[in-house]
């Protein structure tokens, strides 16, 4: 039987939100330990896009919405935290672009003038033309007009690596997880039969969190998902391209974000309307040809003729919301000395963070004495999507 381990905080799921809070409650001086059951960053964090939204795409309709102010301060904070300066130092992370673009096809460039007018989003975006634009839209055949954001996308793979290093010797890679209680009371866990005593545990797993609910035996907060369809394409024709293609609804039509694969290609990685309920329904093979069809369409210029390509399906978990609505912030409930929550978006992982800290400092916990940790199994570092599917 291993040892008994005491700790301030435990956490269970290391995706981004998780790796997170235990980088700041470390730097705050808690002691904490992280399991994982699977890879590090392995769920939801390495099939996101590395969008750290600042909620412009919420305000499509013309009015800034509670999830587009609740999101606006989150690329300052990452900012600060990839210069070394902020809550965590992240200059290690590789950033991919400085901004992100909303880009209209020429039939909605009037449209997209009116609304950038709009005190909506007033100056927060920047027209931008010639030299200025994404290189994969540089072509003399493009017609429309391309905003940039002051928000910026993130090489995943890098956060959590650079997460874990901050996260020191208490990452430990585990399967089983069973409630320890005394006097009828969360006491900690039982992590493959390891004792883990701790005065406050995290549940960050993601979709895994309905999961470790039910072994706690808990019956709320409920958790919903909402499905993406994702599509990835892979090929020496791509160029670099971040940004949201508009089309005449809400949401953007397709949304791009280009990745490097380590044979030194460039991966296109796409998500929007496209990846939503309509692609949800697809099969690969028919959201592919919707994907193809789609990007001939608005880039007609790029060559796809060598392009490989696959899809992901991906769930996005999050607390449970009336009509499956997207959450605007991230969320933590409280029960006792357990806390369950989701950031509900890579973006919000500080948000979350500031939650769990604040539900710390309210209730008086605050750093302890604790023996050194024993040496810990250490899960591995997970791997991009498409490195797994078009290697």
């Amino acid at each position: 039987m291993s040892s008994a381990i005491s700790t301030d905080v435990l956490i269970v799921g290391a995706g981004v939100a998780g790796l997170w809070l235990n980088a700041r409650l470390r730097r705050l001086g808690y002691s904490t330990v992280l399991v994982e059951n699977a890879s590090l960053g392995g769920g939801q964090s390495l099939k996101s896009q590395g969008i750290i939204h600042g909620g412009a795409k919420y305000a499509l309709h013309g009015a800034l919405t509670g999830a587009s102010e609740a999101i606006a301060d989150m690329p300052r904070r990452w900012r600060e935290a990839l210069a070394g300066s902020g809550e965590l130092d992240l200059s290690g992370v590789q950033v991919l672009s400085q901004a992100h673009y909303l880009w209209s096809p020429g039939t909605l460039a009037g449209n997209l003038t009116s609304f950038f007018a709009s005190k909506a989003v007033r100056g927060r975006v920047d027209q931008v033309k010639g030299s200025d634009l994404p290189p994969a839209l540089q072509d003399k055949a493009f017609k429309g007009k391309v905003y940039r954001l002051a928000e910026l996308v993130v090489d995943t793979p890098s956060v959590i690596q650079c997460l874990a290093q901050l996260g020191g010797d208490g990452l430990l890679a585990g399967e089983s997880v069973e409630p320890l209680r005394e006097n009828g009371e969360l006491a900690g866990l039982r992590v493959d039969g390891r004792e883990i005593r701790a005065r406050r545990v995290v549940l960050s797993a993601g979709a895994g969190t309905a999961a470790l609910l039910q072994q706690l035996r808990v019956d709320q907060p409920a958790m919903q998902r909402r499905p993406l369809h994702m599509v990835i394409a892979k090929g020496a024709t791509l160029k670099p391209l971040y940004a949201h293609c508009l089309g005449g609804g809400t949401k953007p039509r397709i949304t791009v974000t280009t990745h490097p694969a380590r044979d030194g290609q460039w991966v296109w990685y796409l998500g929007g309307d496209i990846a939503e309920a309509d692609g949800v329904a697809r099969t690969p093979e028919q959201q592919i040809a919707t994907a193809r069809n789609e990007l001939g369409q608005l880039l007609p210029w790029v060559d796809l003729s060598q392009v490989r390509w696959a899809t992901l399906r991906v769930d996005r978990a999050e607390p449970a919301q009336s009509g499956l609505v997207r959450p605007d912030n991230a969320f933590l409930a409280e029960q006792g000395a357990l806390l369950v929550g989701w950031p509900t978006k890579l973006a919000l992982a500080p948000d979350f963070s500031d939650r769990v800290i604040a539900s710390l400092d309210r209730d008086g916990i605050k750093p302890g004495q604790h023996p050194s940790l024993p040496p810990l199994p250490r899960p591995p570092l997970g791997q991009a999507p498409w490195e797994q599917l078009l290697p």
